[in-house]
């Protein structure tokens, strides 16, 4: 019997490891480490993490958010979405967080959605999506500044945003995933949803 299809988590011999770029939110690192016999170097983006939150309300649409990304010239549509704040915190209390900061929303219940590695061959980032639901008004509503000033939102019908997921109108990776996620997730009566506050083992700091 073949063995189960999941990726592995692997120690290596680690010979060295510098901080060869610290940016305004995420650096560069340089790490040399000894894999088969060999020394190898590589440089990624260290990244502190991320959540995303997929709002579903009782009428199975998703919530949209709109707003402008620099480095491709986009505004794109996207779920609310942020970065772990400091090392430690709660994913999903980020996730809440997230939630009401970009679109004025807080839930009732929440389940984890999708957990995913945004780009290992360059990359430490790692990201959960959140699935909420029971969503209603924030008893705050936030001021928004940046790109976040411009935020469009919208409630969106899911099916109608996996087709445009499938017709590559939308195409934020987070976004995609996320949409084909709770699609066939609902198909198999939500059985595959976890607990929101399950261990997140692959986070890089939990290593």
């Amino acid at each position: 019997m073949s063995e189960p299809l999941r990726d592995d988590l692997v120690t290596v011999d680690l010979v060295s490891t510098d901080a060869v770029f610290d940016g305004k939110v995420w650096g560069i690192r340089r790490e040399v480490f000894r894999l088969d016999g060999q020394d190898i170097t590589r440089e990624f983006m260290d990244h502190t993490g991320a959540v995303a939150v997929l709002a579903l309300d009782e009428r199975d649409r998703v919530l949209l958010i709109k707003q402008y990304r620099h480095p491709l010239r986009v505004r794109d549509w996207e779920l609310p979405a942020g970065l772990l704040d400091f090392d430690g915190e709660s994913p999903l209390a980020a996730a809440q967080r997230e939630l009401a900061e970009e679109a004025d929303l807080v839930a009732e219940t929440w389940h984890l959605l999708s957990e995913f590695m945004t780009s290992p061959g360059g990359s430490n980032e790692v990201l959960r999506v959140y699935l909420a639901r029971g969503v209603s008004a924030a008893p705050e509503v936030f001021a928004r500044t940046e790109e976040e000033a411009g935020i469009e939102v919208r409630w969106v019908p899911l099916d109608e945003a996996v087709d445009a997921v499938l017709s590559r109108d939308l195409q934020n990776s987070i976004l995609a995933i996320a949409l084909l996620s709770a699609a066939a997730g609902r198909a198999r009566g939500w059985e595959s949803l976890g607990a929101a506050e399950t261990p997140w083992p692959r986070h890089p700091s939990a290593r």
